[in-house]
C-alpha cells in the first residue's frame, strides 16, 4: 500500500526558512514522481515542485524558484522541501503527493495536481508578517 505522511510545518516569521518532510511506503522513488503541492485558503491546490524517477530535472513553480529545494533520501523512503525567504502568501496547508506511474502528460504538465494519484495529508505552514 502507497502511504505517504508529511511534516514540519509550523508558524514561522516572513524571512525565515523550514524543511518540510515527506515519509514514504509501498513504492521507490524510481517508480514515478514524487511532488509537493499546496492549497492556501479559498484557492485551488498548487503544485510546487516535482522529481521524475529519471532525476535529471527538479520542477519548480515560478513562485517558488530560487527560494526552494527539493531532494530525496532513497534509504530513508523520504523527500524534503527546503523553503526560505518565507513570504506572507506562502501561507498553506502543504501536501505531498506521488504519481505512480508517470503518466503521458507530465513532460508537459509536471505539477499538475490531478495527475497524482497518491496524497499525504498535509501539513499547515503559517508565515506570519
Amino acid at each position: 500500500e502507497v502511504q505517504l505522511q508529511a511534516s514540519g510545518g509550523g508558524l514561522v516569521q516572513a524571512g525565515g526558512s523550514l524543511r518540510l518532510s515527506c515519509v514514504t511506503s509501498g513504492f521507490s522513488f524510481d517508480d514515478g514522481v514524487i511532488g509537493w503541492f499546496r492549497q492556501a485558503p479559498g484557492k485551488g491546490r498548487e503544485g510546487i515542485s516535482c522529481i521524475a524517477s529519471s532525476r535529471d530535472k527538479k520542477y519548480y513553480t515560478d513562485s517558488v524558484k530560487g527560494r526552494a529545494i527539493m531532494s530525496t533520501d532513497d534509504a530513508k523512503k523520504t523527500f524534503y522541501l527546503q523553503l526560505t525567504r518565507l513570504r506572507v502568501e506562502d501561507t498553506a496547508v502543504y501536501y505531498c503527493a506521488a504519481q505512480i506511474p508517470i503518466g503521458e502528460d507530465f513532460a508537459y504538465t509536471p505539477l499538475r495536481a490531478p495527475s497524482y494519484n497518491y496524497w499525504g495529508q498535509g501539513t499547515q505552514v503559517t508565515v506570519s508578517s
